[in-house]
């Protein structure tokens, strides 16, 4: 097989192909390290990685024991990227931040441990944001990571680094978050599939503090579809430590890509959501990929409804905590954080249990919406992003076509809310701007209905693939 095929295989087809002694795990991971080396210093996608040697080994020990007839798992000797805002055994745990610059795990979170248990072999970390606090991936640690479809502009963020050594051929797996939309970011900038699910699906943690916000989630940011629900399946469940962590769905959701198409979907369209200033491109494409829903039997419908800008109540609760969360290492040490981050800490600090009461309420006006909207329709589609993908280093654009951008979330409007009132998302590649730079379409669905987003994502992806499209570095 040409190497170059074998950088852009989907990772269940990798896992297939050394199921059947096509391909042998030694010879994935020589490659995977071969590329790092190669496209790595062009990308900044990892910041650290465990010594080549230990890899071949525990690909070696992999490929023994499959030669055995052993069940591995259905990850079996693939590569896995774990985000650098996520514990993994062994590695730095940054959190992009020179507070943390020192710090090495011991442990793993339970998302990390559920896909080694499927047979997945951490590699290293990818880079992130300071505490993966804004939509681009840049921090005092490491860096700036870029795009691999144009090396000038972001991969997005905070999961920068994770779409970056995906969609730039460096490994099929990486871990991904989300909480205003760090997955599905990325995934629209880089032409990915990025799924953040219901709040619970997949367990967050362990941390050292639990998380009362419920707008931070785990999910898979993927080549295809069936990635994605193949990722599902080996991390969903509850666990002890995430007393917010669902049970288990009583599926599989790799299975449910094989059930009869669905027809008939009602499919409410935004454009806008009411505040949001979208490129035409960006437009252009999305309306493109609902008309391919359209041929598939599902009727859309675009409806103009302004929802409530919640951006400086989401900005305020995720500050809030984050304050409660650090301030016990940041004090007297401030001098340490991005000047960027540092204002957010502040305003966090400042937050009020008054305040906190007034975001809530505004968080439930949100709820009610989306309720009564779901009342008439199956899911929400809007763009993912409102802009093209921006300068690797940031910041976010101020104006998109000439035309200012007023709402004070920017370009990353379409995806906050869906944080703030718990809603399973997915982006989806829309298609590709005049430039060559992807774009995204977001479908939004009723709580614990990832089921239904990654079986008409499924449909949507055979009516419009895209697996033979990838950056070439």
């Amino acid at each position: 097989m040409p190497t170059d095929e074998l950088y852009f295989l989907p990772a269940h087809e990798l896992a297939s192909r050394i199921r059947r002694r096509e391909i042998s795990p030694v010879d994935l991971m020589e490659a995977t390290i071969n590329r790092i080396e190669a496209v790595n210093p062009k990308l900044k996608a990892f910041v650290s990685l465990f010594p080549a040697e230990r890899l071949m080994d525990q690909a070696r020990q992999v490929a023994d024991r499959l030669s055995r007839d052993e069940d591995l798992g259905p990850l079996a000797g693939l590569p896995l990227g774990v985000k650098d805002l996520e514990d993994t055994i062994g590695l730095p745990n940054t959190h992009g931040s020179l507070l943390f610059k020192d710090f090495v795990s011991q442990r793993d979170t339970t998302q990390v441990a559920r896909l080694k248990r499927a047979g997945a072999i951490v590699i290293g970390k990818t880079n992130s944001p300071e505490f993966g606090y804004t939509a681009f991936t840049s921090n005092r640690v490491f860096g700036t990571t870029r795009n691999p479809w144009n090396l000038e502009r972001t991969p997005g963020g905070s999961s920068g680094g994770a779409s970056a050594a995906v969609a730039g051929g460096l490994v099929a797996l990486a871990t991904a978050s989300d909480g205003g939309g760090s997955v599905r970011i990325p995934a629209s900038f880089t032409g990915l599939v990025g799924l953040k699910p219901s709040n619970g699906r997949i367990p967050w943690g362990p941390e050292d503090q639990l998380r009362t916000s419920g707008t931070i989630v785990s999910g898979p940011l993927t080549r295809c579809v069936r990635d994605a629900a193949l990722w599902l399946d080996a991390t969903v469940g509850p666990h002890e430590s995430d007393p917010y962590s669902l049970p288990h769905p009583g599926y599989s959701y790799a299975d449910l890509l094989e059930q009869p198409p669905l027809k008939g979907l009602r499919i409410a369209y935004n454009p806008t959501l009411g505040y949001a200033t979208v490129a035409r491109e960006v437009q252009r494409e999305v309306e493109k990929a609902l008309k391919a829903l359209e041929g598939r039997g599902h009727r859309v419908e675009q409806i103009d409804d302004t929802i409530p800008d919640v951006a400086i109540d989401w900005v305020r609760l995720g500050c809030s905590e984050d304050w409660g969360i650090n301030s016990r290492y940041i004090d007297g040490r401030e001098d340490l954080l991005d000047p960027g981050y540092l204002p957010g800490l502040q305003l966090g600090r400042e937050t009020t249990t008054s305040d906190l009461g007034a975001i809530q309420r505004t968080r439930t006006a949100l709820v009610r919406w989306i309720e009564q909207l779901f009342d008439r329709f199956d899911l929400l589609a809007t763009p993912t992003v409102a802009s093209l993908p921006f300068a690797a280093a940031g910041p976010l654009p101020s104006e998109v076509d000439g035309r200012p951008v007023t709402s004070p979330g920017g370009s990353i409007a379409f995806t906050y809310p869906f944080n703030f009132s718990c809603h399973p998302a997915i982006s989806l590649r829309a298609g590709l701007s005049d430039n060559g730079l992807p774009v995204g379409l977001q479908l939004v669905a009723r709580r614990l209905r990832e089921d239904l987003l990654l079986r008409l994502a499924r449909q949507y992806e055979e009516a419009r693939p895209w697996m033979d499209r990838w950056p070439r570095l």
